[in-house]
């Protein structure tokens, strides 16, 4: 990508966030990084089941990562770390086997039996949720484990650096921690060689240069090596370390970790090297307004998202607003599918610039397929919310008469969302329909429609019959509500016809459900009692 000048200049002048970012990289390697990639980082903390949260950094800084590649010809590396060497601080929320974990709390999550019973721990089952998700959706990365860079001396430069900057280090860090924490503050965490628990103990180093450092543990004084996995770094001062022995050029993170990128940061110059470049974005929140956390579960599992929608919506749905804090949770899957199609949709007639500013660009790095959708998600999910409707053959016996050539071999993605339509609909739609009767004048207005629908039906209109039904639509409506409350109009054809307060362009739904079939919507409305309080026509 890089190598096309088009592209480039126009990179370089995009406002997309990721080409924002990656501009960052240019200013600090103005002439080229001197040896080696530019190293991209994400970090994950193994402690509790992944959620979409987790999947959404890795996103975003590929997105970054491809548009860094899209202005510079220097190679790159991206480096998925889980800091699995952690200690177990306390039992997450939503897994089983609670009172077995309680008992290795606080030793590595790498020690700690895994409670699912399927690995050798409990940081390789999240490990492998993790990777298996980042493997789904193709992400090009390097796995990483703290653990393993600790116990193979990777590290070891690292903590003898900290060693050697000890005070520095607790200067920097100090003042940041109440009086209580300070007392017993330490960059180090030495591994208890009696209960393998991680100890949050103070420390006095004794070699810098041979990695000894003393200690007290169930009461004796310890002088013991802290390196090759015999000892971690308190997270801030790992986070550091890690910076400088990997060499990362670029790690983003959340607003709740700005006070430890600019401590973090603090420390990286104490040990004479340069910070990441890096993105603070907001946090995702629940249904409820909460910060999502892997130990409450509150949040997305990995999987629960792509049982109802695709990839790409939750990739389009990650690359909004970054910097603006957004809900997460899976009423939102309908619409971020059918956003992405409409961006899809429209980006192979738009200029480069445009482009460059589509979130698809980003979700497809430059590659979007050009297959358009024939109908929206929402319809689909519609259609599938109907009684007798919420079946494969029965949804694409209805597409097939909407437009004989749609086919599952012509439209595979397609084919692909009825299965999600289905499953969505099943599960938070179907329960929720309540279809309720009309009032006396919401029925003389829908007695007008089904006449204008009979007409259509007994005649040989030409034209796109979608458009020519949702003329119908609006002529009715212009008649009964005015042009000024057409919308009320609308909410009581959703609200009778479909039992939802919004739903789709009626006439698009009219022409893919069949007329006929519409009309027997209409005729189960006019057959229930009237009721009184509704919307009155004008």
């Amino acid at each position: 990508m890089a190598n096309d000048p088009t592209l480039r200049a126009a990179a370089l002048d995009s406002k997309a966030w990721p080409f924002e970012e990656a501009r960052k990289l240019l200013k600090r390697y103005p002439d080229g990084k001197p040896a080696g990639a530019v190293l991209f980082e994400t970090g994950y903390g193994p402690s509790g089941l992944p959620h979409i949260g987790t999947f959404n950094e890795v996103l975003r800084t590929t997105m970054v990562r491809n548009a860094f590649a899209a202005l510079s010809d220097t190679p790159t590396r991206l480096v998925a770390f889980s800091d699995d060497m952690d200690g177990l601080r306390k039992v997450p929320d939503n897994v089983p086997n609670q009172a077995m974990l309680t008992e290795h709390l606080g030793k590595p999550l790498t020690e700690v039996p895994d409670p699912f019973g399927c690995h050798a721990s409990f940081a390789d089952h999240n490990n492998a949720l993790l990777r298996a998700f980042l493997d789904r959706f193709g992400f090009d990365y390097e796995f990483v484990s703290s653990t393993q860079q600790y116990r193979s001396g990777r590290f070891d430069d690292g903590l003898r650096g900290v060693l050697r900057n000890y005070d520095a280090i607790m200067g920097v860090m100090l003042p940041t921690l109440r009086a209580e924490r300070a007392a017993t503050y330490s960059p180090i965490l030495p591994i208890s060689p009696t209960s393998g628990i991680v100890l949050q103990v103070p420390v006095t180093v004794v070699d810098a240069e041979a990695g000894i450092v003393a200690f007290e543990d169930a009461g004796q004084r310890i002088e013991r090596s802290v390196l090759s996995g015999q000892a971690k770094l308190q997270w801030k001062v790992d986070w550091a370390m890690r910076w400088v022995e990997l060499g990362v050029d670029y790690e983003m993170s959340g607003k709740d970790l700005t006070d430890s990128v600019t401590q973090a940061s603090k420390i990286a110059r104490v040990l004479s090297a340069r910070p990441p470049e890096g993105l603070t974005y907001e946090m995702f929140l629940d249904e409820r307004g909460e910060k999502i956390s892997k130990s409450k579960g509150n949040g997305l599992g990995l999987d629960e998202w792509l049982r109802y929608g695709p990839e790409e919506s939750i990739a389009f749905y990650s690359y909004r607003e970054p910097k603006k804090a957004k809900s997460l949770h899976l009423g939102l899957i309908p619409r971020a599918i059918d956003e992405y199609w409409q961006f899809r949709g429209n980006y192979h007639t738009q200029d480069l610039k445009q482009k460059l500013g589509n979130p698809v660009h980003h979700i497809h790095n430059g590659a979007v397929p050009t297959a358009t959708l024939p109908v929206t998600f929402g319809l689909l999910l519609n259609l599938a919310s109907l009684p007798g409707v919420g079946e494969r053959e029965t949804m694409w016996a209805f597409l097939h008469r909407y437009d004989p050539t749609l086919s599952a071999e012509t439209h595979p993605e397609l084919d692909r969302l009825i299965d999600y339509a289905i499953a969505y609909a099943a599960h938070f739609v179907a329960g929720t329909l309540n279809r309720r009767a009309p009032s006396e004048a919401e029925a003389v207005a829908l007695r007008d429609l089904d006449a204008l629908l009979a007409a259509d039906e007994a005649g040989d209109a030409d034209g796109d019959p979608a458009v020519r039904l949702q003329n119908h639509v609006y002529d009715v409506g212009k008649c009964h509500y005015g042009k000024e409350a057409l919308r009320d109009w609308f909410k009581v054809l959703y609200e009778t016809l479909l039992g939802a307060e919004q739903g789709p362009r009626m006439g698009s739904f009219f022409a893919l459900y069949g007329v006929e079939p519409s009309r027997r919507l209409i005729a189960e409305a006019l057959d229930r009692p009237f009721m009184s309080g509704s919307t009155e026509a004008a």
